[in-house]
């Protein structure tokens, strides 16, 4: 048998809210089987209303979804537990405990307290409307980072790559426009910024969905590459990058959205995924939660 089918449990009545956790188990033993099973509507992976599962499909493990090739899976960072495996993944912005933003134009300090895993699969970066003081700033809002990075005053640990496919599964806040809420981002930057560079996978700016990659030019200043998807991209998705020598191809749910092959650095870049407030963001909704199911990296075999 070999196609999609979309299973739905609409409703709050008792059976349909059982339904629906019966749907959870069968889709991810469909998954072990070998086939993709997407959740097939906006809210936690666990308590969807329907579920899309393409029988006779590659596993989500075997390759990125819709890149062609022969892929190695380097990074497999499942967030299904109770908490972040610090061997990989750490929270903040270059240090411990509650640290500055990486970007002047936010409103938040990153706090370890918004990074949870409230037990729905997923882990939670979360936005909220409390005050934060970093850096001898005080932002009207608390924000939440992870990142792989092995150079960040971390004693051992963390994680980075040149070349490959770097894949996420996120659920995007909303807002109520139906565009995507505050400034979550799914990105990997170098160890000497620009000129190492940064790859934004996903950056939500002003309520929409977009791609750049960051260079520096002859003379050192930042250039920046990229586009924004049209449409409504809040919600379950996933968000794929192909790096290759020269240039990064961009992937939404599959389907690419667009190259650069300007500026590409060949230097090892590790992960970030940040939720915050500032002025390139969309509508400020707080409190708001960016989910992530999975982060993986593959490489050509």
């Amino acid at each position: 048998m070999k196609g999609t089918i979309t299973i739905r449990t609409e409703g709050s009545t008792p059976r349909a809210r059982l339904l629906r956790r019966y749907w959870a188990v069968v889709a991810a033993m469909v998954a072990l089987a070998g086939t993709a099973v997407l959740p097939g509507a906006a809210g936690t992976y666990h308590d969807l209303p329907s579920y899309t599962m393409t029988v006779g499909a590659a596993a989500a493990g075997s390759g990125p979804l819709g890149i062609p090739g022969t892929w190695n899976l380097k990074l497999d960072s499942e967030f299904s537990g109770p908490s972040l495996n610090t061997s990989i993944w750490q929270t903040g912005w270059f240090g411990s405990g509650v640290t500055s933003p990486a970007n002047t134009e936010e409103e938040d300090c990153y706090s370890p307290a918004n990074v949870t895993f409230p037990g729905d699969g997923t882990m939670h970066l979360s936005v909220t409307a409390a005050q934060s003081t970093c850096g001898g700033n005080t932002y009207p809002y608390t924000g939440s980072m992870i990142t792989t990075n092995p150079d960040d005053g971390r004693a051992s640990g963390g994680y980075q790559f040149t070349y490959g496919v770097v894949e996420a599964l996120v659920y995007v806040p909303p807002s109520a426009s139906s565009t995507i809420a505050n400034w979550p981002a799914v990105w990997a930057d170098g160890q000497i910024w620009p000129a190492d560079g940064e790859d934004d996978i996903l950056e939500g700016l002003r309520g929409s969905a977009c791609f750049h990659f960051n260079h520096a030019s002859s003379s050192g200043s930042e250039v920046n590459s990229g586009a924004c998807v049209t449409g409504n991209l809040s919600g379950w998705h996933t968000f794929a990058v192909n790096w290759e020598k020269g240039s990064v191809t961009y992937y939404y749910d599959g389907t690419q959205v667009g190259q650069i092959t300007t500026g590409v650095t060949s230097d090892p870049m590790y992960l970030i995924l940040d939720n915050t407030i500032g002025t390139s963001g969309g509508p400020i909704v707080t409190p708001s939660d960016f989910q992530v199911s999975y982060v993986k990296v593959w490489q050509q075999s």
